[in-house]
């Protein structure tokens, strides 16, 4: 598991973007494959969405990633404290309530959905299940400055 707290700007997003895909590679999904990309898309689009429209004066978002080894699924959560919560359901006419990016959200994760948290706002989580193929085997134990904490392995 990683957490993490950024602060609620394009670029705490992008440092969260950029965390992902190297945790992801420490944890034997390698930069550049497909299902890297993915997850990364995933975070890219929460983070984001956090730090835009979930933003408050003051608060930070933050990111947890789980990677489950046994079933393969990376579990992606981003919290923050803004009380407006995205709709994941579609309305009559079939697009999504929200942004863009909760469809694209919607199209690549097995499942993605809205959470209460201890304290105020909403944790946005999505899950995605990694293909066997797509994972070697993990790195060593140490991590580059102590940065990331907890690879599973």
């Amino acid at each position: 598991m990683f957490a993490q707290r950024f602060s609620a700007t394009r670029r705490g997003a992008r440092l969260a973007r950029r965390l992902t895909t190297l945790l992801l590679d420490l944890w034997g999904v390698p930069y550049g494959s497909p299902a890297s990309d993915t997850v990364t898309l995933l975070v890219a689009e929460l983070a984001s969405n956090a730090a835009m429209h979930g933003q408050v004066p003051g608060r930070d978002f933050e990111l947890r990633l789980h990677y489950d080894v046994a079933t393969g699924v990376v579990r992606v959560e981003v919290s923050d404290t803004h009380p407006g919560r995205p709709n994941p359901s579609r309305p009559e006419g079939g697009a999504l309530d929200g942004s863009r990016g909760l469809l694209l959200v919607e199209t690549l994760a097995s499942r993605w959905g809205v959470d209460e948290r201890q304290g105020p706002g909403k944790t946005v989580w999505a899950e995605y299940v990694l293909r066997r193929e797509a994972v070697r085997g993990p790195e060593p134990e140490s991590t580059p400055g102590g940065l990331l904490n907890n690879p599973p392995g």
